[in-house]
């Protein structure tokens, strides 16, 4: 469906990361994992780009979309949005869901791949779900954690919830974990793995290398959704 709407809100989220909030659309309804396409236009040029919906279903009273401003043109227009402008939206796309179907998920993440999970994290959290769900975040350096203040206070709300870091570059004060994801910080940290139903969002290497290591760890196929975000 097509609906046409403005920005409500900007937020920095990160060191070049920005959230997008959009009054929701009467009518729009999409499950958490869910994406939209979003049409701006530059200097008379209409740019249109897919992007994850970070909000929850359960957040009625706005659409939220969450960018690493990159510098290419989809980037330098969203950065001049202003509170009020217009944009247009399609909206929903894709499979790559959470409706609470599960009582056991875990959740792999590499830098603004977690856009999609803190969406169904949210929903899981405000429907008070009783799904168990641990999360694996990877990130460069501690600030380009997005969502972190939000991540720490659901985990409060949230007894089925648990977050995990881990940063590639630490600095000198990063007592977490150090590196990339990889197979023993899997195992040590969700034992369970074959019994739960893993979701992995990042760059594609990324996705790539946690698909062959559940593989190697005996986790189905049926058992592992993926997504990429060949922008990162």
């Amino acid at each position: 469906m097509h609906f046409e709407t403005d920005v409500k809100q900007i937020i920095e989220r990160a060191p070049d990361v920005r959230s997008f909030r959009f009054n929701r659309p009467e009518g729009l309804d999409c499950f958490a994992g869910q994406y939209m396409i979003v049409t701006l236009k530059s200097e008379r040029k209409e740019l249109r780009e897919p992007f994850t919906i970070s909000s929850s279903p359960t957040e009625r009273n706005y659409l939220e979309m969450t960018k690493k401003l990159t510098g290419h043109p989809f980037s330098n227009a969203l950065a001049s949005l202003k509170e009020g402008d217009k944009v247009s939206i399609e909206a929903p796309f894709g499979d790559f869901t959470f409706k609470g179907e599960y009582d056991k998920i875990a959740m792999l993440a590499g830098g603004i791949g977690i856009t999609p999970l803190r969406c169904m994290i949210r929903y899981a959290t405000d429907e008070k779900l009783d799904t168990k769900i641990t999360l694996i975040y990877s990130n460069r350096f501690e600030d380009e954690i997005v969502f972190k203040n939000e991540l720490e206070e659901m985990q409060k709300q949230n007894r089925n919830l648990r977050v995990v870091y881990t940063v590639t570059r630490p600095g000198e004060k990063w007592n977490g974990y150090r590196g990339h994801i990889d197979k023993e910080m899997i195992q040590k940290e969700i034992p369970d793995h074959v019994e739960r139903v893993f979701y992995i969002c990042g760059p594609p290497k990324m996705v790539e290398a946690m698909v062959a290591i559940l593989k190697e760890m005996n986790v189905p196929d049926k058992q592992i959704k993926q997504e990429y975000f060949p922008g990162y």
